[in-house]
C-alpha cells in the first residue's frame, strides 16, 4: 500500500510560495479527532485493508522527517524515499516529484546543505536544520512512531490474512511485530467502546474523558523493568 497525497501548512517563519502547496485538508498526521478514520489507520479496528484511503502527509511533516533522516545519514534523494517506504513497510513512499523539491525548498531555507557526488547530490544536515529539529523532536518523534506502528500493524495484518500460525517470541510476542496478543485485543476493545459510545451525553462523554484521561497517564507513567 502506498501513499501519494500532499498537503501544507504552510511555514509560520518563512512566507515565500512553497512549493508543494496543495487543496486544504485534513492532513495523514493529525487525522480525525478519535485517531482513527476511515479503514483505522490508527487503531484495530475494521479489516485494516484500507486504512490508506484520505491520508495526507504535509509539506511541513516530509520536510521535518528527511531532515529527521538526514540527521543520522547523509543521503541522496533516492535513499531518503527509500528509507521512508522502508519505515512505513511501504505505506508511505513519496515520489521523487515530491522529495526532491522539497529538499531543494531546504536547501533554500538554509536547514540543508548539497554535496555534489558524481552526477548526483548527497544532502546534508545543516547548523540551523538542526536547530529547526530540537524545537520539533515530540513531533518528529511520534510521526516516525506512528509509521512504526503502521508498519507493525501491515505484518500483523498479512499474518492474520494468511491463516499461518504465528511464530512467538519467549513472552508469547508475535516475532515479527513484537505484540502480544492481549495488547491487541486491549487496542480493538477500547476502540469499539468508543465507537459505541459515539451518541454519549455530554455527562457520558466527560466520564469517558476522565477514564481516557487517567489510562494515558498510567501509559505515560515509566514502564516497568
Amino acid at each position: 500500500m502506498r501513499h501519494s497525497h500532499f498537503h501544507h501548512h504552510g511555514h509560520p517563519h518563512h512566507h515565500r510560495h512553497h512549493p508543494h502547496h496543495a487543496s486544504a485538508g485534513g492532513d495523514w498526521f493529525s487525522g480525525p479527532p478519535d485517531g482513527g478514520g476511515r479503514g483505522d489507520a490508527d487503531g484495530f479496528g475494521g479489516d485494516g485493508r484500507g486504512f490508506t484511503r484520505g491520508r495526507r502527509v504535509s509539506a511541513d511533516d516530509l520536510q521535518l522527517m528527511l531532515l529527521g533522516l538526514l540527521e543520522h545519514n547523509p543521503s541522496h534523494g533516492y535513499e531518503l524515499i527509500k528509507a521512508l517506504g522502508t519505515l512505513s513497510n511501504g505505506f508511505y513512499t513519496p515520489s521523487p516529484g515530491m522529495v526532491y523539491p522539497a529538499l531543494t525548498y531546504l536547501e533554500e531555507l538554509g536547514y540543508a546543505t548539497v554535496e555534489p557526488d558524481g552526477t548526483k547530490k548527497r544532502y546534508h544536515l545543516a547548523d540551523a536544520g538542526r536547530a529547526h529539529l530540537d524545537a520539533n523532536r515530540e513531533r518528529l518523534a511520534l510521526m516516525f512512531n506512528r509509521f512504526k506502528h503502521i508498519a507493525k500493524k501491515m505484518d500483523w495484518m498479512r499474518q492474520a490474512w494468511s491463516g499461518a500460525p504465528r511464530d512467538l517470541g519467549p513472552e508469547g510476542e508475535d516475532a515479527r511485530t513484537g505484540w502480544l496478543p492481549e495488547f491487541v485485543q486491549a487496542r480493538q476493545a477500547i476502540r469499539r467502546a468508543l465507537l459505541e459510545r459515539t451518541d454519549a451525553s455530554p455527562a457520558e462523554q466527560r466520564r469517558i474523558a476522565a477514564i481516557l484521561a487517567r489510562a494515558t497517564d498510567e501509559i505515560n507513567a515509566k514502564p516497568c523493568a
